[in-house]
């Protein structure tokens, strides 16, 4: 039912006000109405009470001299013509006892209970009452067929005349002898009282229309119109239009709230403007300081980077010494074995041999020259489509050394499917060395320590992902949570920057990666890497 109204009702502000007035006058004039008209029923009933009761007084005195000489059909008659003329529905008297001793209506005889509503008006209490104003002698009804009558019971009281007359048997004790039931009609009463209802209803709606027009026009002029133009200034200002002032309104109130609304138009203007310009500025310091921290990281990246060099240049140094140390030998030898003549022909296969091990021996100082270079090389990050796994065995050919020097055990578990990655190959080589190297560090505190890289190809969740496992002193809670941020380290002063694994992260992320860490003190860590597989090589795989 609610909704039913919410949607009946009208929407503005100045049309719900027109219309509550209107009910509100509707209503007000209705119940005025209804009130004058009970007014004007009441006292016209009144009058008809007191002239009905003043009729019954005349029959009663018509018929007095009549009845004191006992003539009743003389007396009859008399209620006869007066019933007859007067518009008198019926006369009935009843006698002490309640019988009918006359009646203008032929049907009507034999007795009354007290309990009928004749007799009950002064039979109520268990002596009679004798005198009862006429208000109270008179009573409404309503016969069969619908129409309204009025009935006024009078008392024939036992007078001095009647008591002492040798025609009448009641004692003087007697006071009342009967009374007399006058019945009259109330159709033209009702008839009147319809057609003041019907002129109050006209003038109470033609009132209420008249003045709701007045209201309608005045409430579109003080209320409608100023909200209409204050709401156009709120669409305005949604719209961010800010240079469109409200037109001044002669009314106090609106006055007030149009000139606060403009006050607020133009603080708005004003603050937007230099949210604007705040905005604008920090924008151009947004861009300086990302560009600063992109160099910051490239620095801190190849910091690290020079810095994993160096721990590597020790091992690589030593294991390029050994095949120069062989190529140095087998020089020796060949110089032994040329003669002023040349090499002899008997020697021939020997020096053959002599040159392809020297030959050998060069070429593995060159692959880990280039390896090497590759990893100090510092170029413009750009991200290919490379295998991951080969990554990682050319980076295990420089670090490889490093980590028998230490006394680790390194297993590579790389999947039997290509491992393929968009990523910067030297950036990921940075990142494999610094996770391999910090694993092997763990573990230096046993005997045979254990490091173990492997890969796994995840197709269903896009993934490659990367995982370096130590059986390590592992890392403690407190120290778990910060092992990403710059500049922390738990090795001893000099041993570490605390740089590795933030660029660790910071390349990671980079890539779109994600990394975690699980570690358990006593018995070691796992960093685990997952990398995206490029859409267009999943999809051709059956992705």
């Amino acid at each position: 039912m609610k909704r039913i109204l919410f949607r009946i009702a009208p929407r503005t502000l100045a049309h719900r006000l027109i219309l509550f007035v209107v009910i509100a006058f509707m209503a007000v004039g209705l119940a005025s109405g209804f009130l004058h008209v009970k007014t004007q029923e009441r006292e016209l009933l009144d009058t008809i009470i007191t002239g009905a009761d003043q009729l019954s007084n005349g029959i009663s005195s018509a018929t007095w001299h009549a009845m004191l000489a006992d003539q009743r059909t003389a007396a009859y008659e008399i209620m006869h013509t007066i019933a007859t003329r007067q518009g008198i529905d019926r006369i009935r008297i009843f006698n002490r006892e309640g019988a009918v001793m006359y009646s203008t209506n032929p049907s009507d005889s034999g007795f009354v209970p007290m309990t009928s509503e004749p007799c009950v008006i002064c039979h109520s209490t268990p002596v009679p009452i004798a005198d009862v104003d006429p208000h109270t002698r008179s009573r409404i009804f309503y016969t069969p067929d619908g129409s309204r009558h009025l009935a006024m019971v009078t008392p024939i009281y036992n007078e001095p005349a009647c008591s002492q007359a040798e025609c009448h048997a009641h004692p003087a004790s007697v006071r009342v002898l009967g009374v007399l039931d006058v019945t009259y009609g109330l159709d033209a009463v009702d008839e009147v009282i319809v057609g003041i209802e019907r002129r109050v209803f006209i003038v109470t709606v033609l009132a209420s229309v008249l003045a709701s027009l007045v209201l309608s026009f005045i409430i579109r002029k003080t209320v409608h119109r100023p909200i209409s133009q204050l709401i156009e200034g709120t669409r305005a200002v949604a719209e961010l239009d800010w240079d469109r002032p409200l037109p001044e309104s002669h009314s106090g109130d609106f006055f007030e709230l149009s000139r606060s609304f403009d006050d607020m138009r133009t603080r708005l203007k004003r603050s937007m403007d230099d949210l604007n310009e705040l905005t604008s500025t920090l924008e151009q310091k947004v861009q300086q300081r990302t560009a600063e921290l992109d160099a910051m990281h490239s620095r801190l990246s190849q910091s690290d980077r020079l810095a994993s060099l160096g721990q590597l240049a020790a091992s690589v140094a030593h294991e390029i010494n050994n095949p120069i140390a062989g190529v140095l030998n087998l020089a020796s030898l060949l110089q032994r074995i040329m003669t002023k003549d040349g090499i002899p022909q008997e020697r021939v296969e020997e020096v053959r041999r002599y040159f392809d091990q020297i030959a050998s021996e060069t070429a593995r100082v060159g692959r880990i020259v280039q390896d090497l270079l590759a990893f100090s090389r510092r170029s413009t990050p750009q991200q290919t489509r490379v295998d991951l796994n080969s990554v990682i065995r050319r980076t295990m050919s420089i670090v490889n050394h490093k980590l028998e020097l230490m006394g680790v055990n390194l297993r590579q578990s790389l999947s039997t499917e290509d491992a393929v990655v968009q990523c910067d190959a030297s950036q990921m080589q940075q990142v494999i060395v610094n996770l391999v190297m910090n694993a092997a560090e763990a573990t230096t505190t046993k005997r045979n320590g254990h490091v173990e890289i492997r890969t796994r190809v995840m197709m269903t969740e896009h993934i490659v992902r990367l995982e370096v496992i130590d059986d390590g002193d592992g890392i403690s809670p407190e120290n778990l949570r910060k092992i990403f941020d710059p500049f922390f380290t738990t090795k001893a002063e000099g041993k570490g920057t605390g740089l590795g694994l933030a660029v660790v992260y910071g390349i990671v992320n980079a890539h779109g990666g994600e990394i975690k860490v699980d570690s358990t003190v006593g018995v070691g860590t796992t960093f685990r890497i997952d990398l995206p597989v490029p859409t267009a090589y999943y999809e051709s795989h059956g992705g």
